[in-house]
């Protein structure tokens, strides 16, 4: 296993526009140092605030080490916190999602406000002081309809992010949305192969039949491109900004996240097998072949804004070759089942989809498991997405474990 103190040399010997080397996407003390670094450190998307439309609704998630619970106060806030009890340590909430008017812990009925005030604990004594006994809370933030979580005891500045998510979503009323549909699959196949996955659509022809029927896979839309490189890029991006549609690429400065709006192929609006709409128009679209906005925020979320609907992707790591992949569908929350649109017409692309994507990164990993396994060179137009992910993500770990003024060799 990898210690930390070894992990350095292996990054900054990491060639850009080459695949990781083996220890990276196996080894036990990386998948360790993977969490510590970045997945308890970094901004996390957790939940669509559409899942928690009530007062009392709440989501579970494990991030790592932790358990963390996210819910809507009776007051109409949104937070989150740890989800765990200040008595003995039990989880407050085992399942991954329900509703509750109060916080009780199941092991003794300790009993939390929503907003985790400390309210009852049986037989604890007169000296015992319940204001000290609060749940330790979470830095929680909104963005584009959109619940992220950071565990660090100083987050990272989120505002440079949320300004330009907001922005962008805006048209698709994000807080007028309901879940229509959610899916959960475990991936046998480590987070960042998960990620490298999404982030190229070299391998969608070959994979992906249904999702090509209307997702375009030219790589100067879909890859680090700004997409304008694309006569239809430019075209569609164009005539979406002069209709009041943010569209044209932007990025953040670390390449952390990124916004673009991209067109269907021909003449599809929406991701289905006949492509045509899949739930009636989102109020406030001007139009149904918007296209695809693509918001993507490492290390765990890539985004699908349509016209008609939402689609909100959250990857969590289990352990160093298990990821679990959740996907939400949003419509209007005025769409009637049945009458405005259907399940498996509004799903089957993306069950589809999903279900392709799992066996290719179990393959993928199946392979990197091997000794005979070393790195490749990456396809300069076909994996420019790929390549500035890695390039984030070796980055961010040099950062993160390089001593205090060390030059850093990925800069």
């Amino acid at each position: 296993m990898t210690a930390q103190s070894d992990l350095l040399p292996l990054l900054t010997a990491q060639r850009s526009g080459m695949s990781l080397a083996r220890p990276f996407y196996t080894d036990p003390g990386v998948f360790e140092a993977d969490l510590d670094r970045i997945w308890h450190r970094e901004w996390i998307f957790a939940a669509s605030i559409a899942e928690l439309a009530k007062a009392g609704a709440y989501v579970t998630l494990q991030l790592g080490k932790y358990p963390v619970v996210i819910l809507r106060g009776a007051d109409g806030e949104i937070r989150a916190f740890h989800n765990v009890c200040r008595h003995r340590g039990q989880r407050l909430c085992p399942k991954a999602s329900g509703n509750t008017v109060k916080l009780v812990c199941p092991y003794h009925q300790w009993t939390y406000e929503t907003d985790g005030r400390l309210l009852w604990a049986r037989d604890m004594g007169p000296d015992f002081d319940a204001s000290k006994h609060g749940l330790k809370p979470v830095h929680c933030a909104q963005a584009a309809g959109m619940v992220f979580v950071c565990l660090a005891d100083t987050a990272p500045d989120f505002a440079e992010v949320k300004a330009a998510a907001d922005r962008y979503s805006a048209p698709h009323r994000m807080d007028e949305l309901k879940v229509a549909h959610q899916s959960r699959i475990v991936e046998n196949g480590n987070w960042k192969l998960v990620l490298e996955n999404n982030r190229e659509c070299y391998h969608c022809a070959g994979s992906h039949p249904s999702l090509c029927r209307t997702f375009d896979d030219n790589p100067d839309l879909v890859g680090a491109d700004d997409s304008l490189s694309s006569p239809a890029g430019a075209a569609h991006v164009n005539r979406c900004e002069e209709a009041g549609l943010p569209s044209r690429y932007i990025i953040g400065g670390d390449e952390q996240w990124r916004l673009v709006r991209i067109p269907f192929v021909g003449e599809a609006v929406s991701y289905t097998m006949d492509g045509k709409a899949a739930s009636s128009l989102i109020p406030g679209m001007p139009f149904a072949n918007a296209g695809s906005l693509l918001f993507f925020h490492y290390p765990n979320t890539w985004n699908h804004f349509l016209s008609d609907h939402v689609l909100n992707f959250r990857v969590l790591p289990i352990s160093p070759t298990e990821t679990e992949v959740t996907t939400t569908w949003l419509v209007h929350k005025d769409a009637v089942e049945g009458r405005d649109y259907d399940i498996t017409r509004l799903t089957e692309v993306w069950e589809a989809t999903n279900d392709e994507d799992r066996r290719v990164v179990e393959e993928n990993q199946f392979g990197i498991n091997s000794p005979a396994y070393e790195p490749g060179p990456y396809s300069v137009r076909q994996e420019s997405g790929v390549i500035q992910f890695v390039d984030w993500y070796v980055r961010t770990m040099i950062r993160s474990l390089a001593p205090q003024g060390q030059a850093l060799a990925a800069e």
